[in-house]
């Protein structure tokens, strides 16, 4: 069961860096936070990104539940 958690953990942690890396940037990061960044961005997402963001979210749940599981395991089989 913990080698089945850990090996569910790992392709996660690789498909959410995928995942996230596959995102359009939004903001100039530093540069907004002392006003040097001003741009508008009127049309919103599209229907990719808005799948893309639900695709990461779901892998981020399954991560975070693998985290736990393997967590509660280690700590009874210990």
């Amino acid at each position: 069961m913990i080698l089945t958690f850990s090996i569910i953990l790992t392709i996660s942690s690789v498909l959410m860096i995928v995942l996230v890396l596959m995102h359009k940037g939004r903001g100039g990061g530093l540069s907004d936070m002392f006003g040097g960044g001003v741009s508008s961005s009127l049309g919103g997402s599209s229907v990719a990104e808005r799948n893309l963001d639900r695709i990461t979210v779901g892998i981020a749940v399954v991560w975070v539940v693998c985290i736990i599981a393997l967590g509660l395991l280690l700590k009874v089989s210990n």
